[in-house]
């Protein structure tokens, strides 16, 4: 249920990753400065140092402050909304990253201007949650193809969707499928998945849909299982994504759920929320409803 702020003034802690996406921030303390509607936010602004800074800051300061910004991209989101979690307090988002699939998903808008402008509105949502092996993300996580891509992507020395779209064409000629056996609610399925997609929202980001029919408030994860497909299809496929119909290929099934466990035959990457990591053989995925305040733009976005 949408709610808003008090219409009293209320304290905004905007956390800043300073390398995000590749681009400068050194101007959005003065943006924030401009375009805050000050009568309802007062802000104070900190830069994050490493690796990690982002969600210790916002541990610190869920007691003191309802809004905690987010000014990065997917991880810098992911790092300060494991924070925020179960809280009280409300997310925010400046959108930095190459993909920000959480930022146009709840239709925060892509300049920076107006996403601080669309902070004084103070419309708050209260969106699901997911964790896989008690790690938590907030629009997607995966394993396989855009697991192993996002792996690629972390070690490019540029950053954005065009770097991105270069590694998946120069990775997938080389890339195998994998056998995984999943649990989703009790019903057990073995797929060989091309990619295994865990969506809280319908997008990796960019707007490309995996599911579109996923929504960030039904209290399910969306499991897509995108099965081997002809490599000639690779643009059709991405088409489908950027169109919306990517549930209509029969190469994407989708199965919904609440609790999903995954097995495969050896360790590898994983992403959540487009940040790579190792795990091994079994994840366990688990949705949290309603467990997260978020400041929104237009949502749902259209």
């Amino acid at each position: 249920m949408a709610e808003k702020l008090h219409c009293l003034k209320r304290k905004a802690l905007f956390v800043i990753n300073p390398v995000a996406g590749g681009k400068s921030k050194a101007h959005v303390p003065q943006l924030i400065q401009k375009c805050l509607n000050k009568n309802v936010l007062e802000s104070t602004i900190v830069f994050t140092e490493e690796a990690g800074h982002a969600n210790w800051l916002a541990k610190e300061a869920i007691d003191t402050y309802p809004v905690i910004v987010a000014v990065g991209g997917d991880g810098t989101v992911n790092e300060v909304a494991s924070a925020v979690v179960g809280s009280q307090s409300a997310l925010g988002i400046l959108p930095f990253g190459s993909g920000n699939g959480l930022s146009r998903f709840l239709g925060i808008p892509m300049d920076t201007a107006e996403a601080i402008k669309s902070l004084g509105n103070c419309h708050i949502e209260q969106i699901d949650a997911g964790q896989i092996n008690g790690q938590w993300f907030f629009n997607m996580a995966g394993m396989g193809f855009d697991a192993h891509i996002s792996q690629v992507f972390a070690q490019q020395g540029t950053r954005g969707f065009i770097t991105y779209f270069k590694s998946a064409v120069r990775e997938i000629i080389n890339y195998k499928s994998q056998a995984y056996h999943l649990n989703i609610d009790g019903k057990e399925y073995d797929r060989e998945a091309f990619m295994l997609s865990f969506a809280n929202s319908s997008q990796y980001g960019n707007n490309a849909h995996v599911s579109p029919t996923a929504s960030v408030q039904d209290g399910l994860l969306d499991v897509c299982v995108i099965k081997p497909f002809p490599l000639y299809r690779f643009p059709e496929m991405g088409l489908r994504m950027f169109t919306k119909t990517a549930d209509k290929s029969k190469y994407v099934e989708i199965i919904k759920g609440k609790h999903i466990s995954v097995f495969r035959k050896a360790s590898g990457p994983v992403h959540l929320d487009g940040e790579p990591q190792t795990l091994g053989e079994s994840a366990e995925i688990k949705i949290f409803p309603r467990s997260l305040n978020v400041v929104v733009g237009h949502y749902p976005a259209k």
